[in-house]
C-alpha cells in the first residue's frame, strides 16, 4: 500500500503556453519529456546498497508505466558512473536495460547527480534517454519545469563544496577519462572513504535540506514561467508549496525505504514502493 501526502493542484500556476512548449521535433525516439503525470525517483546509489535495492528498483520501473506516463531521475542514480567512449560501468548493466525497455513505452530524463553526471553521449545515444549533467526543462500537464540534483547549492561544509568543484571541473574529467576503465574503477573503490559523501549528522543535513528549498524558492519567484522545482541530493523527502501555489518537490532518496514522488496538475505526492 503506498502511501502520500498531496499537494494544492499546480493549474494556473506557471502554466507553459502551448506556443512555449517544448518542440517534437527530432528523432522520435528521443523527444523532450513532456507528459501529464511525471513518476520521479532518484538517490538510489546502486552500487553501493545492497542487490535487493536494485531488484526492488527493477520491480519499480516494470511499474513506470502503470504509474505515470514519464520518468524523472533526480541524479545519483548509481553510486558511480562514467561513460569511457564505448565502455560503461558493468555494475550498472541491468539497470540500463531496464531503462532501455521502459524508455520504449514512456519518455525518460535523466538529470546527473554528483556521482553519475558524467554520462556523456552514452544515455541519449544508446538507450535514447535524454540526460542532462547539471539542469534540465520539462512540462508536465500544463505547467513548465526544471530539474536539478542540486549538489553544490546547499552545501555548508568547505569540503562538500570543494569536492563539487574539482569532479566537475573538465581537467578532473579529462585525465579521470583518460585512464582504462579498469583502473579508473580500481581507483574509485580505493579512494571512494576519501572522495565520497562525508558523514554528516543529521543537524546538517536538515541544514542542507532548507538551503536547497531556499535555493528552489528564489529560482521559482525569479522566474513567472515556472510552476515547479524538482531537486535531489539531500536524502531528505520534501514537498513544499511556495507562493501563488508553485510546487518544490523532492521524493527522497530510493535506498531509504524506495521512496518516490508523483507530479500532475491536480498536484503532487511523495509515495513509497511496496517492498
Amino acid at each position: 500500500m503506498s502511501v502520500h501526502r498531496e499537494s494544492a493542484p499546480l493549474r494556473g500556476i506557471g502554466q507553459a503556453h502551448r506556443g512555449d512548449l517544448p518542440s517534437l521535433s527530432g528523432p522520435a525516439y528521443l523527444r523532450p519529456v513532456r507528459c501529464e503525470q511525471l513518476v520521479i525517483v532518484g538517490d538510489a546509489h546502486l552500487g553501493r546498497q545492497s542487490g535487493e535495492t536494485e531488484s526492488a528498483f527493477l520491480a519499480f520501473l516494470d511499474q513506470v508505466p502503470t504509474l505515470g506516463d514519464g520518468l524523472l531521475i533526480t541524479g545519483d542514480l548509481f553510486e558511480f558512473w562514467f561513460t569511457w567512449g564505448r565502455t560503461t560501468p558493468r555494475r550498472g548493466a541491468r539497470v540500463a536495460a531496464a531503462l532501455a525497455g521502459l524508455r520504449r513505452r514512456v519518455p525518460i530524463l535523466f538529470a546527473g547527480g554528483n556521482h553519475d553526471r558524467w554520462g556523456g553521449s552514452y544515455w541519449e545515444q544508446e538507450i535514447g534517454i535524454e540526460f542532462v549533467p547539471e539542469e534540465g526543462r520539462l512540462t508536465v500537464g500544463r505547467a513548465a519545469g526544471l530539474v536539478r540534483h542540486g549538489d553544490g547549492l546547499g552545501e555548508g561544509h568547505w569540503s562538500g563544496r570543494l569536492l563539487d568543484r574539482v569532479t566537475r571541473h573538465p581537467a578532473t574529467v579529462a585525465a579521470f577519462g583518460a585512464l582504462h576503465p579498469t583502473v579508473g574503477l580500481w581507483l574509485v573503490d580505493r579512494l571512494s572513504g576519501l572522495l565520497g559523501d562525508r558523514v554528516r549528522t543529521d543537524a546538517e543535513i536538515e541544514e542542507g535540506a532548507a538551503r536547497q528549498r531556499d535555493w528552489a524558492r528564489v529560482r521559482l519567484e525569479a522566474d513567472p514561467a515556472l510552476g515547479f522545482v524538482v531537486m535531489g541530493h539531500t536524502h531528505r523527502a520534501a514537498l513544499a508549496h511556495e507562493a501563488g501555489g508553485r510546487v518544490y518537490l523532492n521524493p527522497g532518496a530510493w535506498f531509504d525505504g524506495y521512496r518516490y514522488a508523483l507530479l500532475r496538475d491536480a498536484g503532487a505526492s511523495l509515495e513509497q514502493f511496496p517492498a
